[in-house]
C-alpha cells in the first residue's frame, strides 16, 4: 500500500514537471506577503504613471482640435504665431494648419501606443489595478 502511495506522488510530480516544461512555465514560487504587497504597489504606481501620460496626451489632443477648429474659420493668409522649440515664430494660417493636424495625429498615435502598452502589461501581469 505504501508503495502505491509513493508511486502516485512521484507520478503526480513527474506529470506536473512535464506540464510545466511543455508550457514553458516555471513551477510557482512562493512569495512572502511583503513581496506581494511591494509588487502590487509597483504595478499600481506604473498604472498611475501610464494613466497620467494618457490624460496628458488627451488634453494636448483636445487643445490641438480646438486650435484647428478655430483656424478653419480664419483667412489662410492671416498672420499667426506658433511656438517651435521654445521660440515663438510668425507664420500664416495656411502654413500652420497642416503642421497642427500632423501633430494631432502623432499625439493620437502616441496615445494609442500608451493604451496598448498598458493593456499588454496588465495581460502579462494577469492583474488589473484600478485606482
Amino acid at each position: 500500500m505504501m508503495e502505491q502511495q509513493i508511486f502516485a506522488i512521484v507520478k503526480k510530480n513527474k506529470h506536473s514537471d512535464i506540464f510545466n516544461m511543455a508550457t514553458n512555465k516555471a513551477p510557482p514560487v512562493k512569495k512572502s506577503q511583503e513581496q506581494i504587497i511591494a509588487g502590487f504597489q509597483e504595478l499600481r504606481q506604473q498604472q498611475r504613471a501610464i494613466a497620467s501620460k494618457i490624460s496628458e496626451l488627451e488634453i494636448d489632443m483636445k487643445e490641438h482640435d480646438l486650435v484647428i477648429e478655430t483656424l478653419q474659420e480664419v483667412d489662410g493668409n492671416r498672420k499667426c504665431f506658433r511656438m517651435v522649440g521654445g521660440v515663438l515664430v510668425e507664420r500664416t494660417v495656411k502654413d500652420v494648419s497642416p503642421a497642427l493636424a500632423n501633430n494631432r495625429d502623432q499625439i493620437k498615435g502616441e496615445e494609442s501606443k500608451e493604451v496598448d502598452k498598458q493593456e499588454k502589461e496588465v495581460k502579462a501581469g494577469g492583474v488589473l489595478v484600478e485606482s
